[in-house]
């Protein structure tokens, strides 16, 4: 009898889990099955996690892929990988180390000077520490904001060239429990507790500039989408205190998105058509999303690029 009785408590609580997974964690699935022939798409931090997914689903697509990482070895070996899985060649590694502006500067200068398409730009890298980067400033807002502002800027002649082309910026429903405080945004913090809101701001910064360059891009063919992947289990939580990871190892692979379902709304936005309406607004779940107030705020964003021109070196 308790045996029997054991059995279905696991069997309620499976069915449970199963009902819990497919309605809250997995998430929606990009269904369109557009070709990238012929186009040529750069991801940020493509070696790994949601990055990785997102460039194995557009390398099967056909699209020349460029792996834009810091670590050489580990960006080789995914491109291995996604090679293999893909069955696509034409998949590329290239050295980018968003914690330096002249590794960004080195990088899209590389870059210009050896391909003639960028069509897709994903700014996918994140990192959760506010820690000091090697220009000196709080290493969540250098990585995930200035240098991809910076970037993007470099970069945006070329995509121009190539329109209609897109620009998706992987932001976060962090971006809630973020705050723009233009005296200290930029500097970097200690503790945990203070990485995490340095990792919140810094998704707010992502909406706020994706809002902005919409409104610069208009006219141009060029547009942009900020997404929001879901709570994910990445390389994100590397940074997390040794002593709580093995309790919070298990909840991640319980609760959270695996990579690719992650890297479903990144693709929906590089590849669906007929969202290029909703350039600079918000995407979750592979679909448009309201974000709060203090995202949609058209004078904190233009200030926002203004300070950032100052911070990376482009303002006149």
């Amino acid at each position: 009898m308790a045996a029997a009785e054991a059995l279905a408590g696991l069997a309620l609580a499976l069915g449970l889990y199963a009902l819990l997974y497919y309605n809250f964690i997995k998430g929606a699935t990009c269904k369109n099955e557009a070709s990238l022939r012929g186009k040529t798409v750069v991801i940020t931090g493509g070696n790994t996690g949601i990055g990785k997914a997102t460039a194995l689903d557009l390398a099967r697509r056909g699209a020349r892929v460029i792996l834009a990482c810091r670590d050489r070895g580990r960006g080789e070996s995914a491109v291995c990988d996604i090679r293999r899985e893909s069955g696509n060649n034409e998949v590329l590694f290239m050295s980018l180390d968003l914690a330096s502006f002249k590794s960004v500067r080195t990088f899209a200068a590389a870059f210009l000077r050896s391909e003639p398409r960028l069509d897709i730009l994903i700014n996918n890298a994140g990192v959760r520490t506010g820690s000091r980067s090697s220009d000196g400033f709080n290493l969540a807002f250098q990585v995930n904001h200035l240098s991809h502002f910076l970037l993007t800027h470099l970069l945006l002649e070329r995509m121009k060239q190539c329109a209609p082309s897109r620009v998706v910026v992987v932001a976060s429903s962090a971006h809630q429990r973020g705050k723009i405080d233009f005296q200290n945004i930029h500097k970097p913090v200690d503790g945990q507790l203070a990485g995490i809101q340095s990792y919140s701001n810094s998704k707010l910064a992502n909406m706020l500039y994706t809002r902005e360059l919409a409104n610069r891009l208009e006219g141009t063919n060029v547009t942009c989408y900020a997404v929001h992947p879901g709570l994910v289990n990445t390389e994100l939580f590397r940074h997390t205190l040794i002593w709580l990871k093995p309790l919070f190892l298990p909840i991640c692979w319980l609760f959270l998105r695996d990579t690719t379902n992650g890297a479903q709304t990144s693709i929906y936005c590089a590849t669906q058509e007929g969202i290029e309406k909703y350039s600079g607004r918000y995407f979750a779940n592979c679909w448009l999303r309201d974000p709060k107030p203090h995202a949609r705020d058209d004078a904190l964003a233009k200030k926002l690029w203004e300070v950032s021109e100052r911070m990376v070196g482009l303002a006149n």
